[in-house]
């Protein structure tokens, strides 16, 4: 007995492991060891939606489509919320023909001399001068209709592709103690349309199942209900899982910490939208990238500091590895090709629509599109989707 005594003393005196790691002898999973930091899909989706911006030639941002798809159908995982990328590709599908519809019945600024067909015109009166009501439509007018609707696309949809790969709980967790709050509100609103999807997808196959309507106005209705009662009792059980973590508790900080944080912040954040300003216009070229890397450094520190407010740990926390840096690099790189592009060749980016003339794909911005392909073979590939027929084991 003595010698059990002792040796449970003996293992009362072994050093805690450190918080945030698995106890020693407990192997961390495969699965999570293999999973990518989710800030690098989103650092990679807003380097191709930079990109998207920064051009109007259709055939580039057809490949910058096409490049954020084939890494989403080839990397999305089997999850509820990865199942939203097809709703941001109707999103940007709508944007499209509302666009084209706009071009259509209220006409273009862009004068044109082919003309397509012409609609009835309503006539205003003098106080609405430069609107118009019907008319005659160009061929000018679509097509510049449609290079401006085409890159609002792609950036959507490249936000999708960042909502579909990366998991939004496991990026709030990878946020700095400062934007904690802010980052539950985000990431409550990111969820939502996925989850609100998944519910009437759920809804529709089990009316389908019973043999009841699922689709027009009565079917709308009847499923309308059970998902926004389903959503309310994800709200309350959100909002009671929150509170029992102490979401919202800070901690005592000095004042005089409290205005250094306040005046890095904002002052931050008025370098960073001052020095983006700089460099997206010709005359802040000189100003626009040292007042935008002060502005990043004293909003960085400032939320260094803002994080000693914040009363939290993280559990087994995502490692930014070598594959994470390549996947951002990636964007990056994409995004720099395409802006240096932008100012050497601007007429290859923006083609024109006066004279009209068909677009020509230039090959190096075509190329450095192509790096965003990158993520699709670096990344581990998601893993198989569980087999509904088969019964969970004990």
């Amino acid at each position: 007995m003595r010698e059990a005594r002792g040796s449970g003393r003996a293992g009362l005196a072994r050093p805690r492991p450190e918080r945030g790691t698995p106890p020693a002898g407990v192997p961390v999973p495969r699965a999570r060891r293999a999973q990518l930091h989710p800030g690098a899909w989103w650092l990679w989706a807003l380097a191709l939606g930079t990109a998207a911006t920064r051009t109007t030639n259709p055939l580039l941002l057809a490949l910058l489509i096409t490049v954020s798809g084939y890494v989403v159908a080839v990397r999305r995982p089997h999850t509820p919320w990865a199942r939203s990328y097809g709703a941001f590709v109707k999103l940007a599908a709508a944007v499209l023909l509302l666009r084209l519809a706009f071009a259509v019945f209220l006409g273009s600024p862009i004068p044109g001399t082919h003309t397509l067909f012409t609609l009835p015109e309503v006539p205003l009166p003098d106080w609405a001068q430069g609107i118009r009501l019907g008319g005659r439509v160009t061929a000018e007018g679509l097509t510049f209709a449609l290079y401006d609707a085409l890159r609002l696309a792609a950036l959507l949809i490249c936000v999708g592709a960042a909502n579909a790969l990366a998991s939004p709980s496991r990026l709030l967790k990878s946020l700095p103690g400062a934007l904690y709050e802010l980052g539950v509100a985000v990431v409550v609103a990111l969820t939502f349309a996925p989850n609100l999807i998944a519910d009437v997808r759920r809804l529709r196959a089990a009316r389908r199942l019973r043999g009841r309507p699922d689709k027009g106005v009565r079917g709308l209705v009847q499923v309308g209900l059970p998902v926004l009662e389903g959503a309310l009792e994800r709200s309350v059980s959100l909002a009671a899982a929150m509170d029992a973590r102490g979401y919202g508790r800070t901690a005592e900080v000095p004042p005089a910490v409290r205005r250094t944080t306040a005046a890095l912040t904002l002052g931050g954040l008025l370098g960073v939208c001052a020095g983006t300003y700089g460099l997206l216009t010709a005359e802040g070229g000189s100003y626009g990238l040292p007042v935008l890397l002060v502005g990043l450094a004293s909003a960085l520190a400032g939320l260094r500091l803002g994080g000693r407010r914040t009363l939290r740990t993280r559990y087994r926390p995502d490692p930014w590895d070598a594959r994470a840096w390549l996947v951002s690099a990636s964007g990056a790189a994409v995004a720099a090709h395409l802006i240096l592009a932008g100012s050497l060749d601007p007429g290859a980016l923006r083609p024109g629509v006066v004279p009209l003339e068909p677009p020509t794909l230039p090959l190096w911005p075509a190329a450095a599109v192509l790096l965003g392909l990158l993520p699709a073979f670096v990344t581990p590939a998601p893993e198989a989707a569980p087999d509904p027929r088969k019964e969970p084991t004990t």
